[in-house]
């Protein structure tokens, strides 16, 4: 096992020489790249100290583009290499963050702030394996996810259902999605400061013991999700157009795009369900796109899918069979644009995009959502439990025929705020003097001498 990372000398100190604190902000997949960029760019634009630390999780073509994509490359001093199943992903951070840690010792005088994103396998190991290696916490931008679930009552009735969700009530559920639930939630515990992106993450973490503020100043700052800024960086984006790539999408209108691939939804009953119920739409004669993850082709394959799908393909011009698009502008593009009628997803940040963007639904393939705030706040949202193929066709079938029920999914309050990239760097800057980790008898007010008293630790 190579845990060795890469560090790209002349980036680590050209951002290491400028002065006292500096921001390393980690990435790792996909959804990190287009959430955390705003941030990189508002340091940037602030003068702030900036690099950023790739865990090298999603490095190739299509997964990895997201790097060239928002600009982020240049930005890269450190490249981690991590590869392997969870557990050995877990076991090379952890080393290699150690490493990284044992070049910064360089700069003795420098402050270095990590800050990883939402709830990616990263953002549950890196805290620790920082925190493990320097006696110092991080940033957590997007904290606070924890899954809620509806009381149900029925899950035969769409009608039901939806009345259940947008007036019912709802309780914790963090079992689900899995290992995002653990990893968003562990990592908390080594974060010093976590930016909620709306009330609710807030009231979470407090719930949890974690502190609003310290001494009067602000660890929990409710600050929206840099998912609004991403879009806003891509809207009007040049180039080659998703209708250049996928003609089809333009010839046809109110598409349903499916993508799915979380490790719940890939369990026999759930997958066989979504499966048969997108089939059954295609059937009825909806315009379905279905987008092939890398886990969703395992299992299409395992349950003896693909070659149905690919057949179904061939024959019917309503359904469209494509891989990952590779451009997250496409899909923005896609999804703004009046073609696409709604997006089928089990995705976390797909709801948030999703709230901001009008023009198409979000209908969630989940029994539970880490993102509850946009079914019962905004109803901009609705949970498609994957019960059956039936139920969910009927389900799909109720929202696209009922105009009320679209309606107020499309005239839902947007949730996330804007600028979010800005407020978190400008956050930071003001607190650049202030430690990155504290001891009880700090937090109490004790005076207990020097730090350096710890240092046999």
């Amino acid at each position: 096992m190579d845990a060795a990372p890469t560090i790209y000398e002349d980036r680590l100190a050209a951002q290491m020489d400028r002065g006292d604190f500096v921001l390393a902000v980690v990435t790792a997949t996909k959804p990190d790249f287009y959430k955390q960029a705003p941030v990189v760019a508002a340091a940037e634009a602030n003068d702030v100290p900036c690099f950023v630390i790739h865990t090298g999780q999603h490095y190739d073509d299509v997964l990895g583009h997201g790097l060239e994509e928002y600009g982020i490359e240049p930005h890269i001093a450190a490249d981690l290499g991590i590869r392997g199943d969870l557990t050995q992903k877990t076991a090379e951070m952890m080393l290699a963050v150690k490493t990284l840690a044992e070049r910064l010792e360089a700069w003795p005088d420098t402050t270095v702030l990590p800050m990883v994103h939402g709830d990616t396998h990263a953002a549950g190991v890196f805290p620790q394996a920082w925190m493990f290696a320097t006696n110092q916490q991080v940033a957590h931008n997007e904290a606070g996810l924890r899954g809620m679930a509806p009381a149900y009552e029925t899950t035969d009735d769409p009608a039901a259902v939806i009345r259940e969700q947008w007036r019912g009530d709802w309780h914790v559920e963090r079992t689900e999605p899995f290992p995002e639930q653990y990893d968003t939630f562990v990592g908390s515990a080594a974060s010093i400061y976590q930016f909620a992106p709306v009330a609710l993450n807030r009231e979470h973490l407090e719930r949890e013991g974690y502190p609003r503020s310290v001494d009067g100043h602000e660890r929990m700052p409710v600050v929206g999700n840099s998912v609004v800024d991403a879009i806003e960086m891509k809207r009007d984006h040049d180039g080659e157009s998703v209708f250049d790539v996928y003609p089809v999408l333009e010839a046809r209108d109110d598409w349903l795009r499916v993508d799915i691939h979380r490790r719940a939804n890939l369990l026999p009953e759930r997958f066989t369900a979504i499966v048969e119920g997108v089939i059954e739409l295609v059937e009825r004669g909806y315009n379905v796109n279905f987008v092939e993850l890398n886990a969703t082709k395992r299992a299409l394959e395992n349950y003896g899918y693909r070659e149905r799908l690919q057949r179904l393909a061939d024959e019917r011009e309503n359904f469209l069979f494509t891989g990952l698009w590779k451009k997250h502008a496409h899909v923005y593009e896609f999804l703004e644009s009046g073609q696409c009628f709604a997006e089928f997803t089990d995705s976390g940040s797909m709801q948030e995009e999703l709230n901001e963007i009008e023009a198409a639904l979000c209908l969630t393939a989940r029994f539970s959502t880490d993102r509850p705030e946009t079914v019962f706040d905004a109803n901009t949202n609705l949970l498609v439990p994957p019960t059956s193929g039936a139920f969910v066709a009927d389900m799909i079938t109720h929202v696209a025929e009922t105009d009320d029920v679209r309606e107020r999914m499309r005239s839902g309050q947007a949730l996330y705020g804007a600028d979010v990239g800005e407020e978190i760097v400008e956050f930071l800057q003001a607190r650049a003097d202030d430690g990155v980790f504290d001891w009880a008898h700090e937090r109490l007010g004790f005076d207990a001498g020097s730090e350096q008293a710890f240092d046999y630790l």
